[in-house]
Formats: C-alpha cells, sequence, structure tokens
C-alpha cells in the first residue's frame, strides 16, 4: 500500500491552487462523444496557422541530432533573439519551458521567504504558482473599471516587502495593454523589480521592451508560443538589464531548451512572412468577433478576445459550446474574474464564423 506523506512537501506548497489548462481535443472528444476532428480549439491563444513552414523543416532536419545536448545557454537562439529584438545577447536569456520556465528561474534568483508580489487581477495565474512555491506572499489589487490597469491602485500596494510587480500586457484574458505613463510611473515609484509579460505584444500596437534601456529594474518576458506558432516547443525569454542576466544565468538549468525548439525557434524568427501572416489573421479576426457576438466584446491587442455573457453564466455557456465541439475558455477559474467572462482565441475566418454562430444560437435560446 502506498501512504501519502504529506510532512515531507515544503508549507509554502500547501495553499496553492493548481493551475488550470484549457481543455484539449482528447478530453473533449472523449467526453462528448465528438470526431476530434471536428472540434476547433480556441481556449489555449495558440497559433491557428500553426507553425512557419521554415520551423517543421528545422525541426525534421534536426531530429536526428537529440543525441547530443544543446548548448548549454541555448547561444543560437539568443543570438537570434538579438537580431529580432535589437538587443545585445547580454540582455536576453532564452529559457525552456516556455515563459514558464522563465519565470521560475526568476523566482528561484530572486524570492526569498515573506518577500511581496503584486498581482493585478485577473490575470494569469502562473506568477502566483511560482513565486509561491518559492515563499513569497502575494498581494492581489483589482483592475479597475472595464478592466483597465489603475497605477494609483498599484503604488499603494507597495509595501517595504514587496520584491517583483507582474504586469500583463495584453494582459490575459482580458487583453489589455497598460498605458505607457502608468507603467513608467510603477518603474519610478517601486523599489522592487516590475516584471512586463508580453506574451502577445506581437498583436499589439506597441512594446515596451525599450524601457529596459532606461529602467534597471524592469524585466519583459517573452514567448514563441502566440505569434511564432510554437507552443508545443516551449520557447520563452526574457529581455532584462545585463547586471539582472549575469546573475540569472548562475541558477538557469542548463541545457533547457531542447536541439529541435532551438533549430525551430531560430527558423521562426527569421521568416517574417509567417509572422505577419499570423499577426493579420489576429487583427482581423478579434474585430470580425467584437463586432458580431452577440454579448459584451472587451477590446484587445491580443489573439483572442473577452466575452461577457452576463447574466448568463461563463461555465453554462461554455459547456453549451463545447457540446457543438468549440472549445473556448471559461474565465471563472481566474482570480477576480467573476464568473460571466469567456476567453475566445482567435481562429480562422471559417472558424471566427462557427464561433460567432455558436455564441448567437446560445442568445437566442436565453431570449436575450
Amino acid at each position: 500500500m502506498c501512504l501519502s506523506r504529506p510532512e515531507l512537501i515544503k508549507p509554502e506548497i500547501a495553499n496553492i491552487a493548481e493551475y488550470v489548462p484549457g481543455k484539449s481535443i482528447e478530453d473533449i472528444a472523449r467526453k462528448y462523444g465528438l470526431d476530434p476532428a471536428s472540434i476547433i480549439k480556441l481556449g489555449s491563444n495558440e497559433n491557428v496557422l500553426g507553425p512557419s513552414p521554415e520551423a517543421i523543416k528545422a525541426i525534421r532536419d534536426h531530429a536526428g541530432k537529440v543525441n547530443i545536448y544543446p548548448s548549454a545557454d541555448a547561444s543560437e537562439l539568443v543570438d537570434a533573439i538579438s537580431e529580432y529584438t535589437g538587443f545585445p545577447a547580454e540582455n536576453i536569456c532564452a529559457a525552456g519551458p516556455g515563459m514558464d520556465g522563465l519565470l521560475d528561474n526568476l523566482m528561484r534568483l530572486l524570492i526569498s521567504p515573506g518577500d511581496e508580489i503584486i498581482l493585478p487581477i485577473p490575470t494569469f495565474s502562473y506568477y502566483e504558482v511560482a513565486a509561491r512555491a518559492n515563499g513569497a506572499v502575494a498581494v492581489h489589487v483589482n483592475l479597475g473599471e472595464d478592466f483597465v490597469l489603475d497605477a494609483d491602485v498599484i503604488i499603494e500596494a507597495e509595501s517595504s516587502g514587496t520584491k517583483i510587480i507582474f504586469l500583463c500586457s495584453p494582459n490575459n484574458p482580458t487583453g489589455k495593454q497598460i498605458p505607457e505613463a502608468d507603467l513608467r510611473r510603477i518603474l519610478e515609484h517601486t523599489k522592487g523589480l516590475v516584471f512586463v509579460d508580453e506574451a502577445y505584444v506581437e498583436f499589439a500596437d506597441r512594446n515596451y521592451a525599450d524601457l529596459v534601456n532606461e529602467y534597471d529594474n524592469l524585466i519583459i518576458g517573452r514567448t514563441l508560443s502566440k505569434a511564432f506558432g510554437l507552443a508545443g516547443m516551449r520557447l520563452g525569454y526574457g529581455i532584462m538589464p545585463a547586471w539582472i542576466k549575469q546573475e540569472y544565468m548562475k541558477i538557469a538549468t542548463p541545457f533547457n531548451i531542447s536541439v529541435p525548439s532551438i533549430a525551430a525557434g531560430v527558423a521562426a524568427l527569421s521568416e517574417n512572412d509567417h509572422l505577419e501572416k499570423s499577426i493579420l489573421c489576429a487583427r482581423e479576426g478579434r474585430d470580425y468577433l467584437a463586432e458580431h457576438i452577440p454579448f459584451r466584446v472587451y477590446g484587445s491587442q491580443a489573439n483572442f478576445v473577452l466575452v461577457d455573457v452576463a447574466p448568463l453564466r461563463s461555465k453554462d455557456v461554455t459547456e453549451k459550446l463545447l457540446k457543438k465541439g468549440i472549445i473556448v475558455r471559461d474565465c471563472s477559474s481566474f482570480k477576480g474574474a467573476g464568473d460571466s467572462l469567456i476567453r475566445v482565441t482567435v481562429g480562422t475566418g471559417v472558424q471566427n464564423e462557427m464561433v460567432v454562430e455558436a455564441f448567437k444560437e446560445v442568445a437566442a435560446q436565453s431570449e436575450l
């Protein structure tokens, strides 16, 4: 008989809520008896156009080299990111798995038990998981009306124990960017570090990476999972002051990005045509969804839109869409999101039409 021994688990883990991922095609096919080929997955903000042809070729070309360790610091990928961003390699850290790996390493580097982190909610939940696993205390502040971040609320929440302020821009799940003036105020006020998650920034009107040259307490997190279509390769990177990278490399897990992943990332970063098509698809699609979904849709700078189905519950509407083979994200698991918000990844033109029709059917059945 195998008995549990919870006393062996460090106490910081006890009250952490497990991360809730988007539902998979296989799960929904089994649950509802659907043909997997008929299901559209618009719940995890993946690139519906898939990876670029050059990235696929690079993966195939390097599959026979997986018996050899990759470079310890993924230097080839760092160089490609440097070319793409315009930042020197001394300001860039490549990380796996995805941006989550970057967050894990940064928390291991920065957080001591009792340090405070500030989290505007609702937002991506893994910030809290990674920080609390290292002993941090989470301080939550609610986003304002229409989910607009208020810099004053962030500043008022700071204390002498504040170590990191997490800002997601565009924010997941709201799709909104923080105004530059507010970001500057926060950077200039805090004695801690500010981590700005730009996972969706390719779809937005602007990015804030250039501010790393002005502020020595700003870290930008990025990923190749979204606009570059490489979610399955788990590639993330950080743009940060050189002094932070120097310390980061002391604790970074060596060989944390696989040979095929490095090759895929290098190829994807150099293929502008696919990136431009992906951005155009997302921007045109989110406008279409915002115009035609018969519920309130918040303006978005990402490759998804946030839909408020009130007075209906997101859980009930999501279930109805799942039965139709449409996977979207019920946001009730996001702290501070309430029970009427659904996040919808922008799909292809045909997929977006299917989503709109499904929402219209739900609205009609509910006599809204």
